[in-house]
């Protein structure tokens, strides 16, 4: 069950560095507020799913590695009252100023660490290729709604 509890508390500190970008964007407007809301959703449903696994794996019944799971989520709540309560008397942007490149440079971090070795790894190229092309057009994607 070691390794369920270590996933609990990395799950913990993700939520809390989800909770402190969602509040962050809001804090610089409203449409980036809801895009960071949005691709957080879309990386936490699986992410969350593969959690549920993998503390079933270590041993939890379902309902406890729900209920576990669950509490997790307080760390978002605790992230998000974090970034509110750290604004500075001067206004949101000298908060935003140092919220948003800590939690983006964490979540590349953590991407890349994830990412790049598979990348490395892999001998076919058509897959490399594949990955690349799929990453790019993320990039794109992002860099697409950043104008709208």
């Amino acid at each position: 069950q070691i390794s369920g509890y270590l996933n609990l508390l990395a799950n913990t500190i993700d939520n809390f560095t989800h909770g402190l970008a969602v509040a962050a964007s809001f804090l610089v407007s409203r449409k980036v507020g809801f895009l960071t809301t949005m691709a957080i959703l879309l990386h936490e449903i699986p992410h969350e799913v593969g959690d549920f696994a993998i503390l079933l794996r270590a041993g939890f019944d379902r309902w406890s590695a729900a209920k576990m799971q669950l509490s997790t989520a307080l760390g978002g709540i605790l992230g998000a009252c974090f970034a509110i309560c750290a604004q500075s008397p001067k206004g949101a942007g000298e908060t935003v100023a140092w919220i948003l490149p800590f939690t983006s440079g964490g979540f590349l971090y953590i991407a890349l660490v994830n990412v790049v070795p598979d990348l490395l790894e892999e001998k076919n190229p058509w897959n490399s290729l594949q990955q690349i092309l799929l990453l790019c057009t993320g990039i794109t994607v992002m860099v697409l709604l950043a104008l709208t």
